[in-house]
């Protein structure tokens, strides 16, 4: 199935008022729900955590949908599961090291996100490490932490190529669903933790994927160009819209759009070029304004979206149980 299927099979909607969500039949067996903003806090009490393998991932992907859920209450963490080790630019692996770690920190600061956790695998190599590892490392920070949502690389996605992507993604999803159990990992209940279940999801992927849900980044696309402008070191944005005006420049060339002083270069460049017209060559994906358009919003994100409905039996009981 090519990327843009989901996007083509899509039939138009109307605006309807004073909904945070809208419903629309996409085939005769998937269904996808439009995500809109919300006033107030909505989300307060709960947690997220953003899961990315490198410090470009959530920044690129679903970073105007968790400045969003932020901005409604939720309380985030940032989770990078690689060191980002890799020469570039003229500078040493070690400067490399150092630096993705800097921009993760500033990435996560632009979203409003509360700490961040590196697990530091080596970058690349992550199908070289026991998913086991990974896994029981992030069932003791979702317990840890009680994290409620996640979002993060689909573990489902097709014709992933990079191997840090499926292993955190497999590893996420293994360990979603066994931190909520009573059985693994007892010594966490003695130190203190407890069973935590991880009922919200929020996948992108690179390749096809199932869509479900579109979320409405209209009001916090610039909080992604934020978290994009922070990626310095690793791109595909950080200041690459001032190194282009500066070649454009040598060769008697200018880009109205780059006009301005160097941050507006790069904020542009983002916008437009990253997120938009070269997205598809930068990201792999659909470009955000696109997507938004096919659903009548101004800017958006995708993803497979997984939500698991808690127990009614207690609520059956409280309705039907009698006193003998």
């Amino acid at each position: 199935m090519e990327r843009r299927d989901f996007l083509n099979k899509s039939i138009g909607l109307g605006l309807v008022p004073n909904t945070a969500l809208i419903r629309q039949k996409v085939n005769m067996t998937d269904e996808v729900v439009i995500e809109r903003p919300q006033p107030g806090k909505p989300h307060k009490g709960k947690v997220l955590a953003a899961i990315q393998p490198h410090s470009d991932d959530i920044s690129i992907f679903a970073a105007g949908t968790i400045a969003k859920l932020i901005k409604e209450g939720y309380t985030g963490y940032m989770i990078r599961t690689s060191n980002d080790d890799h020469a570039g630019r003229g500078n040493t692996v070690g400067e490399v090291i150092k630096n993705n770690e800097s921009d993760n920190l500033a990435v996560a600061k632009a979203l409003g996100l509360k700490k961040v956790y590196d697990l530091n695998y080596r970058n690349h190599r992550m199908d070289n490490v026991s998913i086991q590892e990974i896994r029981a490392r992030l069932i003791f920070l979702f317990r840890l932490l009680k994290v409620d949502t996640i979002v993060t690389y689909d573990p489902w996605g097709h014709y992933e190529e990079n191997p840090d992507h499926y292993v955190t993604a497999r590893a996420v999803e293994a360990a979603r669903w066994m931190a909520g159990g009573g059985r693994d990992y007892p010594e966490h209940f003695e130190a203190g933790l407890s069973p935590h279940s991880v009922r919200e999801r929020y996948y992108f992927a690179r390749g096809p994927q199932l869509v479900n849900r579109v979320v409405d980044i209209g009001d916090t696309i610039e909080k992604k160009i934020d978290a994009n402008l922070a990626n310095v070191t690793q791109g595909p944005a950080g200041e690459a819209g001032a190194r282009l005006r500066k070649k454009l420049a040598s060769e008697g060339k200018y880009l109205p759009l780059l006009e301005g002083d160097e941050e507006t270069a790069n904020r542009n460049y983002i916008k437009h070029f990253v997120l938009d017209i070269d997205s598809v060559s930068q990201r792999g994906v659909p470009s955000d304004r696109e997507v938004g358009m096919a659903y009548g919003l101004k800017w958006a994100e995708r993803f497979h979206y997984i939500n698991v409905e808690s127990s009614q039996i207690s609520d059956y009981i409280d309705k039907h149980a009698k006193r003998r």
